[in-house]
């Protein structure tokens, strides 16, 4: 089945975003093997060589070790996998900051909505 992509990031870089993010949901276990690149390419509609080039960043970054022979696995190393969690909450509150400023938003007015819609969550309330 092959994936929506947006042409404002390298697609490289949307299927990394998307495996570190099943990683961090642990939709993908530590230890656990990737698909092949040919397998993934398949998966995701998109050429092996970004598929490659996708492992090869993962692996730049530590998400995944390749183990020669044998395939790619996710890391088994927790220290990574705290730094990618706070990077990701990072970019995160940082498109959430950038579109509300955009809007006419303030730190407060943003800090309160935010206050409001966890206290909400928290009683299983939805304003959609």
């Amino acid at each position: 089945m092959a994936e929506d992509f947006n042409a404002s990031k390298p697609i490289y870089l949307q299927l990394a975003d998307r495996i570190n993010r099943q990683i961090l949901r642990k939709e993908l276990e530590t230890g656990q093997k990737l698909p092949s690149v040919r397998e993934m390419a398949i998966q995701s509609g998109v050429n092996p060589n970004t598929v490659q080039r996708t492992y090869s960043e993962l692996e730049r970054m530590g998400s995944v070790e390749s183990k020669r022979g044998q395939g790619t696995f996710v890391t088994e190393d927790q220290s990574v996998l705290n730094q990618l969690r706070q990077r990701l909450k990072k970019e995160q509150i940082s498109s959430f900051f950038e579109d509300m400023k955009e809007m006419g938003f303030t730190a407060d007015e943003m800090i309160s909505g935010l206050e409001e819609y966890i206290s909400d969550e928290e009683r299983g309330e939805t304003n959609d």
